[in-house]
């Protein structure tokens, strides 16, 4: 990122930050007499949909917290990545970067995001992510990572497991056009973990279904911890409708054969997220009594219909693979195996 452009980002932020100071204390803000729309993701669209609702539409599903939020930025090198948006970075005297991360400086000043943050994201003037998890563990989305070689086969497979049990998913490509984010929207403010243990409970039973040992190309969920890390923010994941590689058909949001959907707000407007009290009854749908991270075979049907507490024996699994001599493990607040060394049957 060149100086013009990091001077330019942070006038901008420290613009939004007096603005929601304004706001804080009920005093109007000028309102610019003119105003760019010509990106086709801000016009209003054939069922009347404005600017303004596209915005509200946008932050409403795609909502992390609202006092941060981190751009994406190039360095010399050409290397990108993303940071929280702080008015004072750079500045002398007070900014005491690379020696003390913005995490635990005493001097941060971070912008809130804001309905303008948004439109100039849709525009392309930035490229702004989100961090899922609010200071209190609850999350307003759960999104599921795909990025290998399988990515197309995997993405696909997990979301027919959504289609089948009437779950509120978007599937993005991603930005570099080779992997996919599948996002699962949610009512009610919930618990980042009850959000991952519903993530995992699709893995297994897409697992179950399509008789796979792993799904290879699956990364990670967002959230990707279950409570805020000490000194941090927790995983950010970018949001979607980026312009630049919006028009190369990337960052958009995809059907079950990952085609481009043709109205992208059309199709955002008619998601109705999942209500929180929802949330055990699809995990009992999807992984009956079992743990959401057992990946074992779904259940035969009950043969004993008179005497339905009887569990029918589990049928006999032959593995043709050659299976390893040990498996790595590690006993945290989960149990972690390595996939490394372990076989499809």
């Amino acid at each position: 990122m060149s100086t013009t452009e990091a001077e330019f980002i942070q006038l901008r932020a420290e613009n939004e930050a007096l603005k929601a100071l304004l706001a804080k204390h009920d005093i109007a803000v000028p309102q610019p007499s003119k105003f760019n729309t010509g990106d086709a993701a801000l016009q209003p669209t054939a069922n009347g949909l404005s600017q303004t609702a596209k915005v509200q539409l946008f932050r409403r599903l795609f909502r992390g917290r609202d006092d941060i939020y981190p751009v994406r930025w190039i360095n010399k090198a050409g290397k990108p990545g993303y940071s929280p948006l702080c008015t004072n970075k750079w500045k002398p005297g007070v900014c005491k970067l690379p020696v003390i991360k913005c995490s635990v400086c005493s001097y941060s000043l971070y912008a809130p995001i804001t309905d303008d943050i948004i439109r100039q994201h849709l525009r392309g003037e930035i490229t702004a992510g989100v961090y899922p998890r609010s200071v209190d563990n609850r999350c307003h989305f759960l999104a599921i990572d795909f990025d290998d070689a399988d990515w197309r086969e995997d993405a696909r497979a997990v979301l027919q497991t959504c289609l089948d049990n009437a779950l509120p998913a978007a599937l993005e490509i991603s930005r570099s056009g080779e992997g996919a984010h599948l996002w699962l929207f949610f009512a009610n403010a919930t618990l980042a973990r009850d959000a991952r243990r519903l993530g995992a409970a699709l893995i297994s039973a897409t697992c179950a279904r399509t008789r796979q040992l792993a799904l290879k190309s699956y990364d990670r969920l967002f959230p990707n911890q279950d409570t805020m890390p000490n000194g941090g923010f927790g995983n950010l994941i970018a949001l979607p409708l980026q312009k630049e590689p919006r028009d190369l058909g990337r960052s958009v949001f995809a059907d079950e054969n990952l085609q481009q959907l043709p109205d992208q707000w059309a199709f955002l407007e008619n998601i109705r997220p999942l209500p929180q009290s929802l949330i055990e009854t699809v995990l009992t749908k999807l992984v009956g009594d079992r743990h959401p991270l057992d990946i074992a075979y779904a259940e035969v049907p009950q043969e004993n219909v008179d005497a339905p507490w009887v569990r029918p024996a589990k049928p006999d699994i032959k593995l043709n693979s050659i299976m390893p001599k040990a498996v790595k493990a590690t006993m945290a607040a989960q149990l972690f195996i390595e996939k490394a060394s372990l076989h499809n049957p």
